[in-house]
């Protein structure tokens, strides 16, 4: 096996044009999936793939598999994927480098006129991020069959759009069916999300597996009145249960630390005017934790904690759990090569445990599947000040290089 080296300055540049397509003014990207922007940027996607050579092909929930052919074509491809979609105040990195840092390995090896054993194949999933269609990793989910192509397209934002209107007004309804774009294995590179790796002064994460995340959606239903009027014992405020039940939600996850997070991130209030008393609160719970035992027990306690809350203030509840992703651990002969690919560089590294959910959460259902994570400042991520520097994302998609490349050896006999 040649000794190939990616093109950093290439990758970086690409990082940046790209980022300009739903580009905010403080520096990060608003790209919600299946938009316009999510469109233009689709639409780069697939011309810079097709300049190379591959054959460009999108399922029935516009997944985008991008084939570069190889030496055997009997082999199944070695995939290499993320996520072009992004948060309302995304960053620049998260998601975007691993389908970024997968096209600079395609490019790099046309360049070089390197023809792998295997076919490997480039993938742009659809809607991971969930942000405007939840669950997260939705189209990835679909592939592997978590969920089926009508669950999908009955998905709404909220305003109302389907993620069938959605993904028919920007063109990227193809027509494979989900599922039937095969591959034998998937390498995801991506930004940690998380402040390890930056403060144990590494630059290469082995991830090993993700942890399980538990997703709920709740709504409390009150009695609009006017604030003025109204003696408090005589109150159905909604916001007050929401608040008390935000304070169980942290209770739940300090109870189970350090391992467990718990968050509340999203909150509607009806009818919102500051001289009436809220009468309806919709709001959102985020559950994670390594181990679905764990996770078992604190879903309980929610499910205790909404009931109790609404009797205290008269309110009526509901609870619903909108998306269960169980802890995966990811295949051993994908984590050596990564290992493998690490050490023909010589950058320190650790092994670890995902916090953050990812497509090859779900692909490891159906395929050998890992990642490889790269440093972010503090951390930070969803937020437009997300920070991961030109070394960082060099280093992360040579090893993606790298780990394709002795994965690919095992089909040289």
């Amino acid at each position: 096996m040649q000794n190939l080296t990616i093109n950093p300055q290439r990758l970086w540049d690409s990082l940046m044009d790209t980022a300009q397509i739903g580009g905010t003014e403080k520096g990060g990207i608003r790209r919600l999936t299946l938009t316009d922007l999510d469109r233009e940027v689709r639409d780069w996607f697939r011309s810079q793939c097709e300049a190379l050579g591959c054959t460009v092909t999108v399922d029935q929930v516009g997944n985008m598999f991008a084939l570069k052919p190889g030496k055997k074509s009997d082999v199944a491809p070695i995939a290499i994927g993320s996520h072009l979609d992004t948060q309302p105040t995304g960053g620049k990195f998260d998601g975007v480098l691993g389908v970024l840092g997968g096209l600079e390995v395609m490019r790099t090896l046309h360049d070089l006129g390197y023809e792998t054993n295997a076919p490997l194949m480039l993938v742009n999933w659809t809607n991971e991020e969930g942000s405007r269609f939840a669950p997260a990793m939705l189209g990835s989910g679909v592939y592997a069959g978590v969920f089926d192509r009508a669950f999908a397209d009955s998905r709404q934002d909220r305003q109302g759009a389907t993620f069938a209107g959605a993904i028919e007004s920007i063109g990227y309804r193809g027509e494979a069916p989900p599922g039937s774009v095969k591959f034998g294995a998937m390498f995801e590179l991506h930004i940690e999300q998380g402040p390890i790796l930056e403060a144990e002064q590494k630059v290469v994460g082995i991830v090993t597996g993700v942890q399980g995340m538990r997703w709920y959606e709740i709504e409390l239903t009150g009695r609009e009145a006017h604030t003025g009027s109204t003696p408090m014992n005589l109150r159905k405020n909604a916001l007050l249960g929401a608040a008390r039940i935000v304070e169980q939600v942290d209770r739940i996850a300090l109870e189970h630390s350090p391992s467990a997070v718990g968050t509340v991130g999203l909150v509607e209030v009806t009818p919102n005017s500051r001289n009436v008393i809220p009468g309806h609160v919709f709001f959102t719970v985020d559950f994670r934790h390594p181990d679905d035992a764990v996770l078992d027990v604190m879903e309980r306690e929610l499910f205790e904690a909404v009931p109790a809350v609404a009797a205290e203030i008269g309110l009526d509840h509901d609870v619903k759990k909108v998306w269960d992703s169980p802890a995966v651990r990811f295949d051993p002969d994908c984590i050596a090569a990564v290992r493998t690919g690490i050490e023909k560089v010589g950058l320190p590294a650790r092994e670890m445990v995902s916090g953050a959910g990812h497509d090859a959460a779900y692909i490891a259902r159906v395929a050998p599947t890992t990642m490889i994570f790269v440093p972010c400042a503090g951390g930070l991520s969803h937020n437009e000040a997300e920070s991961t520097t030109f070394e960082e994302c060099s280093a992360g998609a040579q090893v993606l290089l790298n780990a394709v490349l002795e994965y690919d050896q095992r089909f040289s006999a």
